[in-house]
């Protein structure tokens, strides 16, 4: 086909450019898709991102990913290094820490930090930030994250700052030992406190979204009113499971989305501070756990940030009096 079986590594940075003609079996089809069979070691999302950079070249001339391909026509591939295979960088990005010890860092996340580097967020994030803040980190997998929120979620998260403080959390987080109190502005008037239990995993057709569906994993979210506004309501929610997205799913199958949120929320409200507000609004309030040193019993607090107090105060000048039904 042109090419050794042999290559390199073609992820690293500095990995030398693949010439190959196209085989036979490949002819009629798109470039992403011939490529994809081609150099099956590398995703066909990997490979567009390459064509679309001008990295592939078919016959000496740039092309489009969905331009058809014939046999023995010549492609050049220039490979690009891959973000995930490199190791994350330290940046001096400013951190809020409610706590630290040789063991574990208690962070008070603000909205809009990524947690951990991915697709299109490599540099910028929480774990970057770690890096910087404590470099021993770099030891430690996933730069000690033991847990994560949302970009667009604040409050306090756990680092471990060794691997066996790690594992040891890990486990209390498997055995549900760790609490997680979030303080959540929900649209609607919620009648009273309650648990939903709801099976949560990748919607059916949109993969970027969760969902409740049958054959998910096992998911439970307790709530109670804190107060209650014209148009909305502030809940308290506690984690007994730890989902990907699991409070803003329970509370949008309940009919209760979480104001603000651009995913999983109402797609109009009425006019005001619930339709201006532009995160989900969700604050990690409260944080208890073993500490996996002494054994101690730990809990920490932390006060709402500065747009949520804003938006609870726009709600509270048209609150109507909390009845208890």
């Amino acid at each position: 086909m042109g090419h050794t079986p042999d290559r390199p590594d073609y992820s690293e940075a500095g990995a030398a450019a693949v010439e190959l003609s196209i085989p036979a079996d490949c002819a009629g089809l798109r470039l992403d898709q011939a490529l994809a069979r081609v150099l099956p070691e590398h995703s066909r999302a990997r490979l567009q991102a390459w064509i679309k950079a001008g990295r592939v070249t078919v016959n000496g001339q740039p092309s489009a990913a969905k331009a058809r391909v014939w046999a023995g026509e010549s492609v050049r591939v220039e490979p690009a290094a891959d973000p995930a295979a490199a190791p994350f960088v330290a940046q001096p990005i400013a951190l809020a820490v409610v706590y630290e010890d040789d063991a574990v860092i208690i962070i008070d996340k603000p909205p809009g930090l990524v947690v951990h580097p991915g697709s299109g967020n490599w540099t910028g994030t929480l774990a970057n930030a770690l890096l910087h803040h404590c470099p021993a980190l770099a030891a430690v997998p996933r730069a000690g994250i033991v847990h994560r929120l949302d970009k667009d979620t604040s409050g306090l998260l756990v680092v471990a700052k060794t691997v066996t403080a790690q594992t040891h959390l890990v486990r209390q987080l498997q055995a549900r030992s760790v609490k997680r109190e979030y303080l959540a502005v929900v649209h609607g008037r919620v009648a009273r406190g309650g648990k939903v239990v709801a099976a949560i995993g990748r919607h059916p057709s949109q993969r970027t979204r969760m969902a409740v569906v049958s054959g998910g994993k096992e998911a439970v979210t307790h709530y109670e009113v804190r107060e209650r506004y014209a148009h909305a309501t502030l809940l308290a929610c506690r984690l007994e499971t730890g989902r990907t997205h699991q409070i803003r799913v329970h509370m949008h199958s309940i009919g209760h989305p979480l104001a603000g949120d651009p995913t999983y929320g109402r797609r109009s409200a009425p006019p005001g501070p619930l339709a201006e507000f532009r995160r989900q609004a969700l604050h990690a309030e409260r944080l208890t756990l073993v500490h996996p040193v002494t054994g101690q019993t730990m809990s920490w607090h932390a006060p709402l940030p500065a747009d949520l107090r804003a938006l609870l105060a726009a709600l509270a000048a048209t609150a109507q009096p909390l009845v208890e039904p």
